[in-house]
């Protein structure tokens, strides 16, 4: 069983009643599969049943909560031969002595016992459905603590004792160890405490049964239900060679153990630069949920590093660089950090990038923010060439752009407050003095908080786009080229748009309502 710990006294957030579980797969093609069941059960005739049936509740979390909350056990359970479903068809479908429910409710005091969740150890061999527990009301409601106490109470059915501390003398100091960190990189171990943590993840160590009993938490799991296939070769003669769609491209893998790493490879015809993002699987911003820290290494057609990247504080990478003509090698590989272990640093990823014609100006950058109604920007760049102006320029479609200001070439800043509370986008222009071509930066978009009404749930998406909207919107989904791929309506509050039969790789959704456009890029897995 898991304990609630400190965290269950102010956690608490008001939840309503919904009809219909969102239906999510995250590994259809498995055997092994653990059911997160949120609509209430009716248990009987089990191990739990020793004062007769117990009427569970439904949880009462939204679909929106359902959906981050499978999310993040569906990452913690990424490298497995195991679907995690809400489908209770899919469940009942899957071999008996494979398959574990995880009842998620607020009721609790038929145990008697104020604890996180409860389950028996290595129950889902059992082969009777006896379910596992999570005791949402007991967890404050809490989406990420019910997540991390679900992936804890399936990984007791599947084996695993908890992960911990005993002291020199062999006596068991904590039940449960902790882990450390804080921020992106902060870090606990899943059949310990992880609820505070952004990294919850398996650990090696030793266990609840003897200060000598080590536990690998993956390989107990692994020996039972497998570890899913490696999607791209490790070396470079077997390297995936990366697709260009024009000058971009995308990639997704799977780290899926230790030693594991994901080798692509490229070619630059002219001298180019090279952009990449690699972003581990998240739920939110900051790489939130994300089990994943990664390291990408460039290397040149010999194999020779031409630069590694791996952001201290941060589980994502990036690399700007101009290339010379040749081949290459882009290697994708999940490390460890002052917090995480190289061990359980694993879990999904997704690469996007680009190979455009080196320009005279480049690493041109624009931020903007509001406060207090008036709109602040600053901007970076550098440059082969000598710059004779730069202008801000701005747009209420984000089509038509107008200059606002020419800033010179020794301000790198710019503020002012508009006549309107619309949505507006902003962009810099340099005017080279060579042959006065203009070179733009990125395009920044500000209006205030208070019109921002649409939530994307990710950026990574596999069959469906998952978007919770404040009114309604005409969408329109297309491919990296432009082509358009299927359009229609989504309504306000919880929306979900099925994807049918598009390739992997770069999407574009756009969200159109009176006089808004709003546009959002898609990584298809």
């Amino acid at each position: 069983m898991k304990g609630i710990l400190s965290v269950i006294a102010f956690l608490g957030i008001t939840l309503h009643s919904f009809s219909q579980t969102p239906i999510l797969n995250s590994y259809p093609q498995a055997k092994a599969t653990v059911f997160l069941d949120f609509d209430g059960q009716s248990v009987r005739g089990t191990a739990w049943n020793w004062d007769g049936p117990i009427q569970a509740a439904s949880s009462g979390f939204s679909p929106e909560a359902i959906t981050e909350i499978f999310n993040r056990v569906a990452e913690d359970y990424r490298i497995f031969n195991i679907n995690i479903t809400t489908d209770s068809t899919v469940f009942f479908a899957a071999p008996a002595t494979k398959r574990t429910r995880v009842i998620v409710t607020p009721t609790w005091e038929w145990y008697a016992k104020k604890v996180g969740g409860i389950s028996y150890v290595s129950s889902m061999k059992w082969g009777d459905d006896t379910p596992a527990w999570v005791f949402s009301s007991l967890l404050g409601n809490r989406v990420q603590s019910v997540a991390d106490c679900i992936s804890h109470e399936a990984g007791h059915t599947l084996g695993l004792q908890h992960q911990s501390v005993w002291d020199a003398a062999c006596v068991k100091t904590k039940e449960y160890a902790e882990g450390k960190g804080t921020g992106q990189i902060g870090w606990g171990p899943l059949m310990g405490v992880s609820y505070d943590k952004n990294l919850s993840t398996w650990h090696t160590g030793t266990n609840a049964k003897s200060c000598t009993t080590i536990q690998n938490d993956i390989e107990v799991i692994a020996k039972y239900i497998g570890l899913r296939d490696d999607e791209h070769a490790a070396t470079l003669n077997e390297a995936t060679p990366i697709t260009m769609m024009g000058s971009e491209f995308a990639a997704t893998g799977i780290i899926n153990t230790e030693a594991d790493r994901d080798v692509f490879s490229f070619r630059v015809h002219s001298t180019a630069r090279f952009r990449i993002r690699a972003n581990p699987q998240s739920i939110g911003p900051a790489n939130e949920g994300a089990n994943l820290d990664i390291k990408v290494s460039l290397l040149d057609n010999l194999g020779d590093t031409v630069g590694r990247y791996n952001p201290a504080e941060l589980l994502n990478a990036g690399v700007d660089s101009i290339l010379n003509t040749g081949n290459y090698f882009l290697v994708v590989d999940g490390v460890g950090n002052t917090n995480l272990s190289d061990y359980a640093s694993l879990g999904y990823y997704a690469v996007t990038g680009s190979i455009a014609q080196a320009l005279p100006v480049y690493r041109f950058h624009l931020t903007g923010r509001i406060s207090n109604n008036q709109h602040f920007f600053n901007w970076v760049y550098d440059t082969d060439e000598p710059i004779k102006t730069i202008n801000l320029q701005y747009s209420a479609d984000g089509v038509h752009f107008s200059n606002l200001v020419d800033a010179g070439t020794n301000k790198k800043q710019f503020s002012w407050t508009p006549s309107s509370q619309d949505r507006l986008y902003y962009r810099a222009q340099a005017i080279t003095v060579a042959d006065e071509r203009a070179y733009y930066s990125n395009v920044v978009t500000l209006q205030p908080a208070a019109s921002e009404d649409i939530k994307l749930h990710s950026n990574l998406i596999g069959n469906a786009i998952e978007v919770t909207t404040g009114k309604v919107y005409a969408y329109q989904l297309m491919d990296a080229t432009g082509r358009l791929l299927q359009q229609g309506k989504v309504a306000a509050g919880y929306n979900r748009i099925e994807v049918y039969g598009t390739q992997r790789g770069v999407l574009l959704l756009r969200l159109q309502a009176e006089n808004e456009v709003h546009s959002e890029k898609l990584i298809k897995q």
